[in-house]
């Protein structure tokens, strides 16, 4: 007789297993991937918790388990990530969306006004200012990026999503249009030290090192992002940047240098350095 395989069951051996092959999250990983293989929500899973499975849908979920377990993001197999409570379609073209980016995302958001206008630079996948422009259905949110399949992608999210950004090709700031001026600027380039790269695990290796590497110190991008923006801020915009925790000292007076005010480090919901906002300065500041 076969042996019999129910959600509940798989889940408690991938759990372990992905346990020992140093998976994060091994649980939820195996709820996703179990979910995505059966075409159904995790909720589903423990509705049916008991409901024999057959061979087709324990081959797919075993080829599932198969790549994860050598390192393939979780997101590329499901080929999506919640983002702000949207689904941001996920593959090889750009850096996973991460949760500690939504708490920028909200940042940027709440800092722009009905009406206003939001650039968000190396969007990658979108998910920032597709966010923005679905949580401000009357703001102008633009967003550029190097990469034509990072770009794409993003395309295809907004389609997806029924957002209205307009995303240009090309180098941070070098596709706006002259004068060309915004109430937020906000990006999460690449920052992190190249050196480290080849420490970081397997699944953050396989994204895109254009997204990841930011030169030997990080902060090759910010440096450049933090010297253009005054002269993209109308007066008292705001710049959002995410950043490398090396950079909570460094990004700031990178800020104060390019004549923007009061950068202020923000701190993720561990307690980690994870952004920096800073303003143009209003015309009776100094600089």
């Amino acid at each position: 007789m076969s042996e019999v395989w129910t959600p509940l069951r798989l889940i408690a051996w991938t759990q372990g297993y992905f346990a020992r092959a140093g998976v994060d999250a091994p649980r939820l990983t195996a709820e996703l991937l179990l979910a995505h293989a059966l075409r159904c929500d995790r909720v589903r899973l423990y509705l049916d918790f008991d409901k024999p499975l057959g061979a087709p849908e324990l081959a797919a979920f075993r080829e599932l388990v198969r790549r994860r377990a050598e390192g393939e993001p979780t997101a590329w197999l499901t080929g999506k990530r919640e983002f702000l409570r949207h689904a941001f379609r996920c593959d090889a073209r750009a850096l996973v969306p991460r949760p500690e980016t939504e708490l920028v995302a909200e940042a940027a958001i709440e800092a722009l006004p009905e009406g206003g206008r939001l650039l968000d630079l190396c969007t990658g996948t979108g998910c920032i200012a597709i966010s923005a422009a679905l949580a401000r259905p009357g703001a102008t949110v633009v967003a550029t990026d190097l990469s034509p399949e990072a770009l794409a992608l993003a395309a295809e999210n907004a389609a997806a999503l029924q957002a209205r950004v307009e995303l240009l090709p090309g180098d941070l700031f070098a596709p706006l249009p002259a004068g060309a001026r915004f109430d937020v600027v906000v990006s999460n380039p690449p920052y992190v030290p190249a050196g480290e790269i080849d420490g970081l695990s397997r699944e953050v290796r396989r994204e895109p090192r254009l997204a990841l590497d930011g030169g030997p110190d990080g902060l090759s991008l910010l440096r450049r992002i933090a010297a253009g923006a005054r002269e993209r801020l109308v007066p008292g915009g705001l710049l959002l940047l995410e950043m490398h925790e090396s950079h909570a000292g460094p990004l700031p007076a990178l800020c104060r240098e390019a004549g923007l005010a009061g950068p202020t480090v923000k701190r993720d919901l561990a307690g980690l350095p994870r952004w920096v906002e800073a303003r143009a300065p209003r015309e009776a500041e100094p600089g």
